[in-house]
Order: C-alpha cells, then structure tokens, then sequence
C-alpha cells in the first residue's frame, strides 16, 4: 500500500478498507436500517433539491425526475428490502453422490471496498442505483459522480453526508483528474457507468490489481419496426423514448430500422406525436429538457451539419439555440452510410430512419455493428419476433415498447462486449458487489478417502467405477 501514500485519497481508501469487514458482518436488520435512512433522505427531506437540482442541470422537468430518478431509486430500495433477507441467507446446493457425507452451500459476501463512478445523464438514478446494491451487499463504498452535472453532484454530497460516516459511504467530487487518482487504488470492485471509450481506461485500470468490474456503457441501440406492426402505437412509444430527457439515455433508441412500406405512415404518426407531446415550439414545452454541456451541444451540432452536407433529409426538427443548449427533436431520413449518426452514439435528441426491403437485411446491418446494450422490436408477428431476438445478440430487449425493461428489477441489466459488461438491478445488482463464497463441510467419512495414496489395483478399479456411476 506504500506506493499509494502520495494519493491523496488514499487516507479515505484506507479509513474504508480498515472498515470493510465490520460493514460486512452487519446483519440483515442492520442493512435494512441503512436503507431506511437512505430512503427518507431521498424521499423526503432531499426531495425538492433533487429536483430543482436536476432542473438546473439538465432543464429537466419535475415529472421526468419523478419518474426516471426518485421513482427508481425508491423502486431499488424498496425491492432490496424486500428481498434482503432471502439474499443473506446461504444458499443450499444438491451434493453430488461422489461426496457423500458432506453438504455444501453458496454464502453470498461482499467483495469490500468498491468504487463507483457515475454518469451526468440520470445522475442520481445511476448513483444511488448501484449504491443500493453495494450496501445490501455489505459494501463500503467511494463514490465519484460526473463533474458535469455540479448542482446535482452537490446535492448527492451532502445527502451522503447527513446518512453515512465516511469510513462506508463517501462521495468525492472533481474533473477527470479526480478518476483517473481513484482509479490507482486497489478496490476490490469498480462500478462504472459512461461510454464504451472510457470504460476501456477503467477496465485497463482494474486490470492492474485484478480488479472486478461492472460496466454499463451504452452504444447504438437499433429499433425495428417491421410492416405487421401498429405502427401509431409504435411511433407514440419511440417518440417518448427517444426525447425523453432530451435523448441523454444510454438505453435510447438510436437509430430505427423500417419497413420501406411503412415508413411514409410512421414518420407522420412521429410528428403528430411530437406535437401532441411538445406543441408546435418544443422550446418553450415545459415537458423537453437541455442538451447538458456546450461541448456535447457542439457534438450533436456536427452531427446535423454532416447530415446536411451529405444532403439527408430533415423529416422534422433541425432547430438549434447554442445559448440555451437547446436541439430540437430531430428526424432523419436518407443518410448515407457515412454519415456521423450512423457511425457514433447519438446521445441527443436525433433519430436518423434506415429503411430496409427484407428482415434479414436488417438484421445483416444491427450484426455488423457493435453489440447494444438494447434492441427493441415493433411486430405483431410471432415468427418475425423471434427470428430478431435469435439472429441478433444485446444486452436486453423490448417487443412493442421501448427502455421500459430497465424499469423491471427481476430482469439483469446490462450490456455485452461493447455495450458493457456484468449486470445490475435486484438480485443481480447484488450478486455484482458479492463474492459467490463455496462453502463444504465434510459430516462423516467422504467416499473419496478409499481413492487416498497409495494406488494400487483395487483403487483403480474403484476410480473407473467412480469416473462410470457416480
């Protein structure tokens, strides 16, 4: 640990780790109480902040907020209360005959000093999450959030402070630096959330003292909609997924795959329900947010200016204000391979149309990409259903609806390859900050010790008759 001496977060490293294993032995009352705390911080007394925080942040309005950050941080709790009890216990295991006389279990135990480095686009939702996880699973944690969402960062701090000592739970603030000095230290596991590009520097980090990691990153999530599906149900769906919080969702639905036939109907079921949505100035809705930083805005902006250059066709929205970081909910058809949304992660309020003639032209193109953390399907054809789902591969999917999946917390969240790697949400959050411990216990005599040195004919006949029945 010496080498660590100069960081100058190694003293709350340290404080945690000196902690770590009276964290981990509380009980199962002693969790829930936590969780408790944990929860009336959240729900009550830090409620308003929250929002006015998220407001400032991301203009996000209050319902958004409910919903897709109170509502499921109450949502993890409540369900990790519910089920802590039966997660503690051991889980029992058959035994095979081989071993008679012994019993064996799995006890599920924390791993011990774990970071967590979350994102800017639901800032408390992807911080408190995890920390759920993290706690029920006897964790003392560091947390690190985005420096690009400070009102919120602020907000977390203290709420951290007023529930937990910082020996279990601490939050630290800052740049990139900040990470990077975190990431030098010997966790036992590292949460992150972003982008594929920088969970590769965490995981290369992580590798350096054989770190476990849990990454959820994001990538471009296709949606198809094929010629059997409703398709004003489904382009009420999309619009809502899409624009919601501007856009700024890992799980978003990044580009659609259509139908030829239908996607003159489904673009004009798209603008009613945006102006059913936002009215016909999405700009002075009360209901659409902001992009979060002059840097991301200016991202997106190029996106549009190469889309324009490549002569694509603005279906609806194009509209852009640099002062307020606003984008207009955009709609693009008719881009050329090339093109920049085609190629990157959109993260922004642009949806760009990719027809195609036959589904397996569209499958060819989601499997000549990167892995997605989702993929959602609109049909109302069984075959077509299921011909999507086992011809392709990601990390979660929706049929005729889209990102609700994450909202389930008996489903494993998460990407694969690119798209992330390890799950979250209920029991599988959990498992993610334990150490699945095997336990036997040898009762009487073990079968095994007549196979003991030295060998001789009857044992290897007795080894063959073992390798045959047993």
């Amino acid at each position: 640990m010496d080498d660590f001496s100069s960081n100058r977060y190694y003293e709350l490293f340290s404080k945690q780790k000196l902690n770590q294993y009276a964290i981990g032995s509380r009980s199962y009352k002693e969790r829930l109480k936590t969780l408790n705390k944990l929860q009336v911080a959240i729900e009550e007394t830090y409620r308003v902040q929250i929002q006015e925080a998220l407001r400032k942040d991301l203009g996000k309005p209050v319902v958004e907020t409910e919903l897709t950050e109170i509502y499921a941080i109450i949502g993890d709790i409540k369900y990790a209360k519910k089920h802590l009890r039966q997660w503690m216990r051991k889980q029992q295991v058959e035994t095979p005959l081989a071993l008679l006389g012994s019993s064996a279990y799995i006890k599920y135990e924390p791993k011990g000093v774990c970071l967590i480095i979350s994102p800017w686009n639901f800032p408390f939702n992807l911080t408190f999450g995890p920390l759920v996880s993290a706690i029920a699973a006897g964790n003392t944690v560091i947390i690190k959030p985005s420096e690009m969402t400070p009102h919120s960062s602020k907000i977390m701090a203290s709420l951290i402070g007023d529930v937990f000592n910082e020996d279990h739970v601490a939050l630290v603030q800052g740049e990139v630096e900040v990470s990077t000095e975190l990431l030098k230290l010997p966790f036992n596991h590292i949460f992150f959330t972003g982008s594929p590009h920088v969970g590769k520097i965490v995981m290369k980090a992580a590798s350096q003292h054989l770190a476990s990691v849990t990454l959820e990153l994001g990538g471009k999530s296709p949606t198809i909609v094929d010629k059997t599906a409703n398709i004003d149900k489904a382009a009420k769906k999309i619009m809502w997924a899409k624009f919601l919080n501007c856009g700024q969702i890992c799980v978003s639905p990044d580009y659609v795959l259509i139908d030829e036939s239908v996607k003159t109907e489904f673009i004009s079921s798209c603008k009613k329900w945006l102006q059913a949505f936002y009215n016909d100035n999405p700009k002075a809705s009360d209901s659409y947010g902001r992009i979060v930083t002059d840097k991301h805005f200016e991202r997106l902006s190029s996106y549009l200016e190469n889309a324009k250059t490549l002569n694509a066709k603005f279906e609806v929205g194009g509209k852009m204000n640099r002062t307020s970081k606003y984008i207009e909910p955009t709609i693009i058809s008719g881009l050329k391979p090339e093109a920049k949304l085609l190629e990157d992660e959109i993260f922004g309020p642009i949806l760009p149309i990719v027809t195609y003639k036959r589904l397996d032209m569209a499958m060819a193109y989601i499997n000549s990409k990167p892995r997605p953390l989702a993929l959602y399907i609109y049909s109302k054809s069984k075959a077509n259903t299921n011909t999507i789902i086992n011809s392709t591969r990601a990390g979660g999917t929706c049929i005729n609806n889209s990102i609700l999946h994450y909202t389930n917390h008996n489903l494993p969240f998460g990407g694969i390859n690119n798209s992330g790697i390890g799950k979250s949400h209920g029991f599988f959050g959990f498992k993610a900050f334990s150490n699945e411990r095997a336990v036997m216990k040898q009762h009487t005599f073990g079968v095994t010790e007549l196979l003991f040195p030295p060998y001789t004919g009857f044992k290897e006949k007795l080894a063959r008759l073992t390798v045959k029945w047993f």
